[in-house]
C-alpha cells in the first residue's frame, strides 16, 4: 500500500509540473501581450499628437502667413505698420551693438526725441532671432522682424497641443481650431509685424493655462511657468498684463500664498527687479498743450478704436459661437473652466468695446472658454456640427481679404512702399515726412525724421501737420528751420489734408503747403528745391540759412 501511494504521489506530481509549467507560460503570454498592447497604444498616441502638432502648426502657417505678397515684394522686406518699423529701428541697434538698452528714440520727434514705452524682451527676442538666421539669409535682421510673430504663434500653438491633452479637457480641439483661424489673432502674430502683442498675447496665454493648472492642483512647476509669464508679460508692457493680473488675483486670492507659490512669488519678483534695474527710466507723456491732438490723433489709431455691441466685427473674430458665451453661467456638471477666466473674458470684452486693442486677449480668452461651451452641448457630433457651422462667419472675414477692391488696396500700397524706399535710399540727414511715413523712412535712410507713430512722438506729429496745413511760406520755412530738418518728402495732398486736419483741429484749405507740394512744385519758396520724385511722393532739399 505505502508503495502505491508513493506510486499514485509521483504519477499526479509528474502532471502537475507540465500544468504548472502552462499556466506558468499562459501568464507570461497574457502579460507580453498587455505590454505589446500598452506600447502600441502609446505609439499610436504618439503618432496622433504629433499629427496634431502638424496639422494646427500648418494651419497657423497658412492663417499668419496669409499677406506673405504685402512683406515680401520689392526685393526688400516690408513691414505691415508703421510702429513696427520702429521697433526694427530698435532692434537694428540692438543686433549691431549687442547689450544696448534703446532707451531714448532719436530717430523719431527729431530733434527733442522720445523716452518710449517699448521695452528690451521684444528687441532681443528679434536680435536673436536674426543671429540663428545669419547662415540662411544676407538681410537676416529683417527676414527676423518678418518670421518672428509668426514662430512665436506655432509655438504657443504647440503648447497649447500639449496642455489641453495634459489637463486634459474635453472637446479641446474648438480652441485649437479657433486659435488657428480666428483672424483677429492672426492679425496679432501676422508675418511683417514685429509687435509687441504677439510677444504679450504668448505670455499672458501661457500664465492663464499656468493658473488653471495650479487652480486644478498645486504645483511648484506651475507656480514657476506662471511667475515667469506674469513678470516677462509686465516687462514688455505695464498695460494690459497688469489689468489681467489684477482680476486673477482678485479670484485667486485664497490660493496666492499656498506653499507652492512661494518659489513663484520669488522669481516675479526677482524677474521685475531686473527689469527695472535694466530698463531705468519712465516713459515719457506728452505736455499737456497736446492733449487735445493727442486725443485727435488717437482716434485715427484703429487699436484704439470702439467697437460697438452691433459691430458685425464680433462674429468676424468668433463666429457665431460668441452667441453661446451665457452657456457659460449654465448649472452642469463637470465644469473645469475656472472662475477667473470667465471674469476675464466678462472684463476683456468691455474693454474691447473700449479699445479694439483688446480684443487679442477677449479672443484668445474665449478661445480658452470654448470647450466648455461644447460641453453644454454633451454629444460630440453635435457640437462639431455646430461648431462647424458656427465658423461661417470666420469664414467670410478671410475671404473679404481677398476681393477685387482688397486686392487692389493692397497693390496700390506695394507700390506706394517701393517708391517710398527709393526715396529713404536718398534722404541723409534729418527729415521731415507725413508721420505715418516717417517710421519706415528712418528705418531705411537711418536717419532721425519729425514725426513718429507712438503717442510720445506727438510734438513732432503737430509740427509735421501745421508744415504741410499753413497756408504761409514763412510759416514753413521757420518750421523747417526751427526742427532742423534737411529733406521734405511730400505726398498725395488730399490725403494730407485729410489726415492734418483733427490734429489741427480745423480743416485744411486747399491752398495749404502740402497742396503746393504735391500739385504745383515748380512754384515751391526759394528754401526748398525739388530733388527726386516718383508717382507719389517728391523730395525736396530744405536750403535753411
Amino acid at each position: 500500500m505505502p508503495v502505491r501511494l508513493g506510486a499514485a504521489k509521483i504519477f499526479w506530481a509528474r502532471r502537475r509540473v507540465p500544468l504548472q509549467t502552462k499556466q506558468f507560460s499562459d501568464q507570461v503570454n497574457f502579460e507580453l501581450r498587455i505590454t505589446d498592447c500598452g506600447l502600441q497604444w502609446r505609439v499610436q498616441r504618439r503618432l496622433a499628437f504629433s499629427a496634431e502638432i502638424i496639422f494646427i502648426s500648418a494651419l497657423i502657417l497658412v492663417t499668419r502667413c496669409a499677406n506673405y505678397g504685402d512683406v515680401f515684394f520689392g526685393r526688400q522686406i516690408n513691414f505691415i505698420d508703421a510702429d513696427c518699423y520702429a521697433r526694427m529701428t530698435r532692434a537694428r541697434i540692438c543686433f549691431e551693438q549687442p547689450g544696448t538698452i534703446v532707451r531714448r528714440h532719436d530717430f523719431e520727434n527729431f530733434p527733442i526725441g522720445t523716452s518710449p514705452h517699448t521695452t528690451a524682451p521684444l528687441d532681443y527676442l528679434i536680435a536673436a532671432t536674426a543671429t540663428l538666421l545669419k547662415p540662411l539669409s544676407n538681410n537676416a535682421l529683417d527676414l527676423a522682424g518678418a518670421v518672428v510673430s509668426p514662430l512665436l504663434s506655432i509655438a504657443l500653438g504647440i503648447f497649447l497641443c500639449w496642455w489641453t491633452r495634459s489637463v486634459p479637457i474635453r472637446f479641446r480641439w474648438g480652441l485649437l481650431v479657433l486659435y488657428a483661424l480666428s483672424p483677429i489673432l492672426a492679425h496679432g502674430f501676422a508675418l511683417g509685424r514685429p509687435d509687441h502683442q504677439a510677444l504679450l498675447i504668448t505670455l499672458i496665454t501661457l500664465a492663464l493655462c499656468a493658473e488653471w493648472s495650479l487652480a486644478r492642483e498645486p504645483s511648484k512647476s506651475w507656480s514657476i511657468v506662471s511667475s515667469v509669464s506674469w513678470a516677462m508679460a509686465l516687462w514688455v508692457s505695464l498695460y494690459e498684463p497688469i489689468v489681467l493680473l489684477a482680476i486673477v488675483l482678485a479670484f485667486r486670492r485664497r490660493a496666492l500664498f499656498i506653499r507652492e507659490r512661494r518659489i513663484g512669488w520669488i522669481v516675479f519678483a526677482g524677474i521685475l527687479a531686473v527689469a527695472f534695474m535694466i530698463e531705468r527710466r519712465i516713459p515719457h507723456w506728452p505736455r499737456r498743450e497736446f492733449a487735445g491732438a493727442l486725443r485727435n490723433w488717437s482716434g485715427t489709431i484703429g487699436e484704439l478704436s470702439h467697437v460697438s455691441l452691433e459691430n458685425p466685427i464680433w462674429f468676424g473674430w468668433c463666429g457665431w459661437l460668441v452667441l453661446l458665451v451665457p452657456l457659460l453661467f449654465w448649472p452642469i456638471r463637470d465644469r473645469s473652466t475656472p472662475w477667473f477666466l470667465k471674469a476675464l473674458l466678462i472684463a476683456t470684452f468691455g474693454l474691447t468695446i473700449w479699445q479694439a486693442r483688446w480684443a487679442y486677449f477677449f479672443v484668445m480668452i474665449f478661445a480658452m472658454t470654448l470647450p466648455e461651451l461644447l460641453l453644454v452641448l454633451r454629444k460630440p457630433i453635435l457640437a462639431a456640427a455646430i461648431f462647424t457651422i458656427a465658423l461661417f462667419p470666420i469664414a467670410q472675414s478671410w475671404d473679404g481679404m481677398f476681393t477685387d477692391e482688397e486686392l487692389v488696396r493692397r497693390m496700390e500700397n506695394r507700390v506706394e512702399m517701393v517708391e517710398l524706399h527709393a526715396i529713404a535710399s536718398q534722404c541723409d540727414e534729418p527729415f521731415l515726412a507725413p508721420w505715418w511715413f516717417s517710421p519706415a523712412l528712418s528705418y531705411w535712410s537711418r536717419q532721425p525724421g519729425v514725426g513718429g507713430s507712438s503717442h510720445e512722438a506727438i510734438e513732432g506729429v503737430v509740427e509735421s501737420a501745421k508744415f504741410f496745413g499753413t497756408l504761409n511760406a514763412e510759416e514753413a520755412a521757420q518750421i523747417s528751420k526751427l526742427q532742423k530738418v534737411t529733406w521734405v518728402i511730400a505726398y498725395d495732398a488730399d490725403r494730407l489734408a485729410r489726415n492734418s486736419a483733427p490734429i489741427l483741429e480745423h480743416p485744411v484749405s486747399p491752398n495749404a503747403f502740402c497742396y503746393l507740394l504735391d500739385r504745383r512744385p515748380s512754384e515751391v519758396p526759394p528754401f526748398l528745391q525739388l530733388m527726386a520724385q516718383t508717382g507719389r511722393f517728391k523730395l525736396f532739399r530744405a536750403l535753411n540759412p
